[in-house]
């Protein structure tokens, strides 16, 4: 029997070779009994828009009702942060999210949704995951069954997000900005909210293809070309954003189709919520993160944490405490006055917000965060290595560590959560491991992109 094992946000696995309706209903059942044992009563599944997500879906409605656990089930595919509201709105006790998110499209996954509206902790996941049987002991139930008991009902989830959305943002300020937004659901779950939100905007990949056209729906630039190439040829997009499969993660561009990675949007997000919406609290990040937003935060007298790598541990600090900005590297972001969970569709609206509100351009409101913490740039490589290899720069890292890559000396090193090696002020590199996938990550932070395409270059010829 497979060994079912949660990663960095939620359990991932191939369909039709690990991720088949067996193993979802284990994952289920596990999530069931983890739920009676806390007196939980009531659970939200939704799905977004992968292979057998409704499918998938189902199966796992039906273990919950065999133990007689309370389904409310999402009309149609919906975004991870549908669902999460819609654990708080219809005060449940779980969500349940099948999703792959970012992954390539042979995946999909099986995400845990706490009360709070974010991310189930780390403690908790290892609980249900304690709890997943080899073989289910209930028989399912069907889904006619489980209305006929009143344990069965149907919500229109993505409607309970678009009237949170009315009533959080200023749509009105947004639409008469005249701002033209471009916008690339992937083939995503962020689809028909955006386009009923922004009907004029210019979309793109916004009807459901399970194939992702055989594309990883993961809002960075090199998958995101064609995007990037429609900003540059339509001079009249000002802004472009693009969500991944779920829409919990957001890419963006200017005005000029230049990617706009997560650590600027952070800063933009700090600057806006503080500068301009006069907001206060913690400043919370991951380990992947730029160190300028240490300086911002110090600059605006915040305090700031910085977790290891997953959302999960951001939304942790901030179902407890008073966050105002928080937020990973990937595109995962949050902030204050929402629930405590990443939203690619939210954080697009708070950064058009922005715009309007100031009527300033993207990269005007960029120039504004350099005046405060300087200017830098960012890049990330992916090394599809063996897992010999993998481990083999890992091991080095942690028992050797680098002292130089190439003419780059390291001045210090940091292990929160993978390798950080500092060098000087301004150049960072992070080796760390994938928790989803085989892959080894190397970021890189330098003063321009042409700075930091060397230094990965270095990292590579190093390492490898």
């Amino acid at each position: 029997m497979t060994k079912i094992k949660f990663g960095t946000d939620g359990w991932r696995a191939i369909i039709a070779k690990d991720y088949t309706i067996e193993n979802v209903q284990r994952v289920a059942e596990a999530t069931a009994l983890w739920l009676k044992e806390k007196e939980g009563k009531q659970v939200v599944i939704g799905h977004d828009t992968r292979f057998g997500g409704q499918m998938f879906a189902e199966s796992a409605a039906s273990v919950f009702g065999a133990h007689g656990i309370k389904v409310i089930l999402a009309k149609g595919f919906v975004s991870t942060p549908m669902v999460s509201l819609g654990v708080v709105k219809t005060n449940s006790d779980v969500g349940v999210v099948i999703t792959a998110s970012h992954n390539p499209p042979s995946y999909n996954g099986y995400k845990l949704k706490s009360k709070s509206g974010g991310p189930m902790i780390p403690a908790q996941i290892a609980e249900v995951e304690a709890l997943i049987p080899e073989t289910i002991a209930v028989k399912p139930v069907s889904l006619e069954e489980m209305e006929k008991a009143g344990l069965l009902e149907y919500a229109d989830l993505e409607n309970i997000y678009l009237e949170h959305v009315k009533a959080s943002f200023d749509l009105q300020a947004i639409k008469e900005s005249g701002i033209v937004l471009g916008y690339d659901a992937m083939y995503g779950a962020g689809q028909n909210a955006m386009k009923k939100l922004f009907p004029k905007a210019v979309h793109l990949h916004c009807e459901v293809n399970p194939s992702f056209m055989g594309q990883a729906p993961e809002p960075i630039h090199r998958n995101l070309q064609e995007f990037s190439d429609t900003i540059k040829n339509n001079e009249a997009i000002k802004i472009g954003i693009a969500n991944d499969g779920d829409a919990d993660r957001i890419g963006m561009y200017d005005e000029d189709g230049t990617f706009v990675d997560s650590h600027h949007i952070l800063l933009l997000l700090l600057l806006y919520m503080y500068q301009y919406k006069k907001e206060t609290g913690k400043v919370v990040v991951t380990f992947s993160v730029t160190n300028k937003m240490k300086k911002l935060a110090e600059k605006f007298g915040l305090e700031m944490e910085t977790t290891p790598i997953g959302f999960k541990y951001i939304a942790e600090i901030m179902a407890k405490e008073d966050v105002i900005v928080g937020g990973e590297e990937s595109g995962g972001l949050a902030i204050k006055g929402h629930i405590p969970e990443r939203d690619g569709i939210w954080i697009g609206l708070t950064i058009l917000e922005f715009m309007a509100k100031t009527g300033k351009t993207l990269k005007q409101l960029i120039q504004e965060v350099y005046d405060e913490v300087g200017s830098f740039s960012y890049d990330r490589d992916d090394l599809h290595l063996t897992n010999e290899k993998k481990l083999a720069v890992v091991d080095t890292a942690k028992n050797n560590p680098y002292q130089a890559f190439g003419p780059y000396q390291v001045d210090r090193l940091e292990t929160i959560d993978g390798f950080k090696f500092f060098i000087g002020e301004n150049i960072w590199v992070l080796i760390r491991p994938s928790g989803t996938e085989p892959v080894l990550r190397v970021y890189a932070q330098a003063p321009n992109p042409e700075e930091v395409r060397k230094v990965l270059d270095a990292v590579k010829e190093t390492i490898l």
